[in-house]
């Protein structure tokens, strides 16, 4: 009798404080139409049926070990014996400088946040076979233990897929060097190659687990799987296997999948709890039902509640209203749903690191990910931001203290290059072992050289005094090409959209081909993306053979200090188009005594890559856009030294040949090339 009357107290109480809240947050958030009404009101119906329950379970749950949990009877995970609810946020380490990841993190737990969800990405660990790196920038690890001293648990998704937008959707590009490899399957080598990295990274990860002393709380298996043709459930059965023999089986796993009924059906895996990700435009009953028909029990969890989305060159930079989204997450944590937020910070595709998408044609993502979130690609608190904060103040106590401010920013102005040669000229730097001859093009897997350029020398075969069709008829072109003869610019191929150009000259004229890898797809059933001249290209009706294929090293040659020291060697370029093709320039900032963020604005220049004291900023297309300038991170700068800088530009320089360090980010509409 009196444990009924303890607990009938306790429902009562409860109920008052949460019928108090909801008067308190509908005002707060001047609700207004009968529809919105009601659906609140079924939020909090079903909030309440659920955390009466999670509370009350709570009261008789208590254990001195550390432990996470779900309780599938009272519809709540429990962390130490006691229900607990996650508001979390993505951060990418991957592409965050390591020295401001504590400034990331420490804004994060400001805002209220308890948790932050984190991808592995498994090239950028193993680029090469077998060569693991988990040092500098790839130290996992230092992150977590940053996370962990901020106060942050951690959701843990380390794939082997991730997609992010990210290379490839974070599969190492050596996997392709089995041409029929299918990806993402029980495909013997591929389940091989995942064996053999997860028996690496997962015990790293053993340790970090809460019941550890860590602070993961729960690792996902695999990542969207059910918006992958191949819903293969015996590679998901051998991942859950792996994952439990390295983890444990009392660790949380789970899976997220996209709100559609397929979607669900083929990323689901008994002993995987099913999560669901939405944004900001779905009806969120609606979603959670659909997870409650695959998941009956258990918590309701959005593991990505998109903040903003993505941009790919030629697109409009991509905006989502902060209003809305707070509005939409409100709604979210009165039903008592756990809530990851994708994205809370982006950051940014440094290098090589962008992925790209093919739907009706092949598309690369900026190298901004900025994606609109709450944290800026420079980690400055937004408008977005304190709408989040506002929200979660309703639900949990937020810590006090302020926000820590924007890192400084700076305009550092003008700096004039001067032209270092162009790349068919630099061959003997930039491709120290010399060319591979074959007599059809190779592949970037096959030239094992994964990223950035490849050279491609072949002669013309005959006299072509009238402009001749240089054809890729099979779409043979992955992404980009830059065609010179005898060292003069004549015009570029695209995958997708440009597939002839005309050339002309005399037989036995040298036409090289620069090929660029503009991100491996990274979603969707065409990830096994080859790079380069993926077939043959046609000269009008001769097919091109004979070919010298040069792998450039361009980052390994600016890292040991080209071009600002050492021999520069120059291909002549005719004096009357001296700015045009592939030409690298080189210059050097001096920061009168400052090292802080800057952006780096190439006005009038077209398209290329970016060095800065040897550290690969990324791609720029001012001309395509919408992203107009390059995040600088003020801790790469000296204070001390001139900071070098080197362009490669791939298709033409302006006159004055200057780039602009400017204090803010800018992005526009796409333009008209």
């Amino acid at each position: 009798m009196l444990m009924m009357m303890l607990r009938w107290t306790l429902n009562r109480d409860v109920k008052h404080q949460h019928h108090v809240r909801w008067r308190r947050t509908s005002q707060k958030f001047n609700v207004k139409s009968s529809r919105e009404a009601a659906d609140m009101a079924a939020g909090v119906a079903l909030f309440v049926a659920v955390n009466l329950v999670c509370l009350s379970a709570g009261g008789n749950l208590v254990s001195g070990e550390r432990s996470f949990s779900i309780d599938y009877k009272n519809n709540c995970f429990l962390k130490d014996g006691k229900p607990f609810r996650y508001i979390s946020g993505s951060i990418h380490y991957s592409r965050i400088p390591p020295y401001y990841w504590k400034d990331r993190l420490l804004k994060m737990y400001m805002t209220g946040l308890n948790a932050i969800q984190v991808y592995v990405p498994w090239n950028f660990h193993e680029a090469v076979e077998g060569v693991n790196n988990f040092t500098g920038a790839q130290d996992l690890e230092r992150f977590l233990h940053l996370a962990n001293q901020t106060g942050l648990l951690v959701i843990l998704r380390p794939g082997p897929y991730i997609c992010a937008e990210w290379e490839m959707g974070g599969l190492p590009a050596w996997l392709l060097q089995k041409p029929n490899i299918i990806l993402r399957s029980a495909d013997t080598d591929y389940v091989q190659a995942v064996s053999n990295w997860l028996a690496v990274l997962l015990p790293k990860m053993k340790p970090w687990l809460y019941s550890n002393g860590g602070n993961i709380i729960s690792v996902q298996v695999e990542n969207e799987y059910g918006s992958y043709f191949a819903c293969d459930y015996n590679y998901l059965r051998h991942l859950r296997t792996l994952f439990r023999f390295f983890l444990g089986e009392d660790t949380v796993m789970f899976t997220t999948d996209g709100n559609t009924d397929k979607e669900m059906k083929c990323g689901t895996l008994e002993g995987l709890y099913a999560t669901v990700d939405f944004g900001t435009d779905t009806d969120i009953t609606k979603a959670f039902r659909r997870q409650r028909r695959f998941e009956p029990r258990g918590p309701l969890v959005n593991s990505e509640f998109y903040t903003g989305w993505l941009d790919h060159w030629g697109d409009r930079h991509a905006v989502v209203d902060a209003q809305k989204v707070s509005r939409v997450l409100q709604k979210m944590l009165v039903m008592g749903a756990n809530v990851n937020m994708y994205m809370f910070e982006g950051g940014t595709n440094f290098g090589y690191w962008n992925g790209a998408d093919h739907d009706t044609r092949f598309r690369s993502v900026v190298t901004s990910y900025d994606y609109d979130a709450p944290l800026s690609e420079a980690g400055d608190p937004t408008e977005k931001l304190s709408a989040i904060r506002d929200v979660i103040k309703q639900f949990r106590d937020i810590p006090s203290g302020p926000m820590p401010p924007a890192t400084p920013k700076f305009a550092y102005g003008f700096v004039t290059l001067k032209k270092v040669g162009n790349v068919s000229g630099l061959l003997d730097t930039l491709s120290p072992s010399g060319p591979v001859t074959s007599l059809h093009p190779l592949t970037f897997e096959e030239m094992k050289q994964y990223y950035g350029y490849v050279l491609y020398r072949t002669t013309l075969p005959r006299d072509l005094s009238e402009p001749t069709p240089l054809i890729s008829p099979l779409n043979g072109v992955h992404d980009r090409a830059y065609v010179s003869v005898n060292g003069v610019f004549r015009g570029l191929l695209e995958r997708d959209t440009v597939l002839v150009m005309n050339v002309t000259g005399q037989q036995g004229d040298t036409m090289d081909i620069l090929v660029e890898n503009m991100g491996r797809v990274n979603f969707g059933s065409k990830i096994n993306d080859h790079k380069g001249l993926v077939s043959n290209l046609f000269l009008g009706k001769d097919v091109l053979t004979d070919w010298k294929i040069y792998s450039l090293d361009i980052d390994g040659a600016i890292a040991g200090g080209w071009p600002h020291s050492g021999r520069r060697t120059s291909f002549p370029v005719p004096h009357r188009d001296p700015s045009v093709g592939p030409v690298f320039y080189m210059g050097t900032l001096q920061p009168n005594g400052l090292a802080r963020d800057t952006f780096l604005k190439l006005t009038e220049w077209t398209k290329g890559q970016v060095w800065i004291n040897g550290m690969n900023l990324g791609r720029y297309w001012q001309a395509r856009g919408p992203q107009q300038t390059l995040y600088v991170p003020g801790p790469l700068l000296s204070t001390a030294l001139p900071n070098n800088i080197t362009v490669l530009e791939l298709e033409g320089a302006p006159a004055h040949r200057r780039v602009l360090f400017v204090d803010r980010p800018q992005f526009n509409v796409k333009k008209s090339k």
